[in-house]
């Protein structure tokens, strides 16, 4: 069988988790779960966390945290209605602070100090917008572009201008803490602007000696001109299109996204594309075609994971975007062929990068039905992953939560297996469980990629043979002496 390589993210809301549901999207396709921290309390995702675990202990977990951002005060009902060249003043304040037809009050106290005249104030996602006339003090004086309804707590966006907010917020530091105690596998900041965010929540998990990985999301022109600076920094991205879009002109996200993924498939680093993939089956039990074709370009972009938001959270066909998520990529993917030649960022001395290409190119020249590792600490997966191979890869992984951080990377398909006392003991194990579940038979070629001096030195050789011939190979009542073989 032909496994789908791109993976699945589906968020899970506290509110719809219980685990037939949550095995029901795993049995659709579903790779990882998301979290979203802005929409759930600690006592919500903890059980979002262990009702996944009771599911399947190799589903990822990720959450995101609310992050540094902007919002409109609280406003009385039914909000403050402004007309095209009215004129409204912006000032600091506190989220309780009472916004009036006057004066609106918004979350970032020092405001004032850091839009300049000319700029900008997007409201609810871009729905109004007001341009900053001048500065009296603490006010910005605003002349609103177009009529709209200014209603509580709604996202003010500033594009291209760099704003003064912290790395993290104390609600950030408490779920990162949390995400640490519970094991959780990913940590998906949002707003990340430079290398110095994505350090700053490193800082907290080095404290806490875990290995849980960050995911930078790119939602904003500071975090798209400091990528290459946040990816030296980061474990992987998400390209969050919903604030993107706002802070910059919709017609550039495209190119956005493909200079992205392709710095992350050059850098060897996991990259989700996000938002609004499948938006309309929040509500309808079949996709647009512009969806779909929005997936595809994803997939020919190369990325490592697609994700749904709203459609598996608290849409009425969760399982049904699953499952188009999962036939458009099989689809796509027959089209798509592997980027051996891509210039690979400092991977061109390294050992385990020229055994990963020289694999992929196995695959594309013989007829391979898979490729075989061992990963201690998943590296070799993560190369195999970025040379985009045409065949599923089964890696064996000695740590569980290695294990999880796979099931985020294109075409990897991870188990975890007890460290073994050989390389032959290795891939007797792996050999004789594959076959007997029927994902490989004795008959098919394969291609093994692993290592004589121990998982933790990385990968340093590469044996291609039928599926039976190398399990009899490694038999244990083989000797593992090569001078006897």
């Amino acid at each position: 069988m032909n496994k789908r390589r791109t993976k699945i993210v589906a968020t899970i809301s506290d509110r719809r988790c219980d685990v037939e549901f949550i095995a029901s999207l795993y049995e659709a396709g579903m790779n990882v779960v998301r979290i979203n921290s802005a929409h759930a309390d600690i006592e919500g995702a903890t059980r979002i966390v262990e009702n996944t675990r009771k599911v399947s202990d190799s589903i990822a977990i990720l959450i995101d945290t609310k992050g540094p951002e902007i919002r409109t005060s609280r406003v009385a009902d039914p909000g403050i209605k402004v007309s095209k060249g009215d004129t409204l003043c912006v000032r600091g304040g506190d989220k309780e602070a009472l916004s009036s037809r006057d004066t609106l009050f918004v979350t970032h106290k020092s405001i004032a100090e850091d839009i300049p005249v000319g700029a900008s104030l997007l409201i609810d996602d871009g729905e109004l917008e007001l341009v900053v006339t001048s500065r009296e003090g603490d006010t910005l004086v605003t002349r609103v572009a177009n009529d709209g309804v200014i209603k509580s707590f709604k996202s003010v966006n500033v594009p291209n201008v760099p704003i003064s907010l912290p790395s993290i917020t104390p609600r950030d530091e408490m779920f990162i803490r949390w995400a640490i105690d519970t094991d959780l596998d990913f940590i998906a900041h949002s707003f990340v602007r430079s290398k110095d965010d994505v350090l700053a929540v490193q800082k907290i998990i080095d404290e806490r000696k875990s290995h849980i990985k960050i995911i930078s999301k790119i939602e904003n022109q500071e975090g798209v001109s400091n990528i290459d600076e946040i990816l030296d920094c980061t474990y992987g991205i998400m390209i969050a299109r919903g604030d993107l879009g706002v802070e910059i002109p919709s017609e550039q996200i495209p190119i956005i996204q493909r200079t992205l993924i392709k710095k992350c498939v050059e850098d060897k680093k996991p990259v989700i594309v996000a938002t609004q993939m499948l938006q309309s089956m929040i509500t309808n039990p079949r996709p647009t075609r512009a969806e779909i074709s929005d997936i595809a370009n994803a997939i020919y972009q190369r990325a490592d994971a697609i994700m749904l938001s709203g459609e598996t959270a608290n849409g009425q066909y969760p399982v049904e975007a699953v499952l188009t998520m999962a036939r458009v990529s099989e689809q796509i993917e027959h089209d798509t062929s592997t980027i051996e030649n891509i210039n690979m960022t400092s991977v061109n001395n390294e050992i385990t990068a020229q055994l990963a290409r020289s694999a992929v190119r196995a695959c594309a020249n013989l007829p391979v039905k898979a490729v075989v590792i061992d990963t201690l600490s998943g590296r070799t997966g993560r190369y195999l992953s970025a040379f985009r191979c045409s065949r599923v890869v089964y890696a064996a992984c000695y740590r569980k939560h290695v294990m999880r951080e796979m099931a985020l990377s294109y075409g990897i398909y991870p188990s975890y297996q007890e460290p073994p006392h050989s390389h032959n003991n290795f891939l007797y194990n792996i050999l004789t469980s594959l076959s007997g579940e029927g994902k490989l038979s004795k008959e098919e070629l394969i291609v093994v990629v692993g290592g004589d001096f121990g998982a933790a030195k990385g990968a340093s050789f590469m044996e291609i043979g039928s599926v039976g011939n190398l399990i009899d190979k490694a038999s244990p009542q083989k000797s593992d002496n090569p001078c006897e073989r």
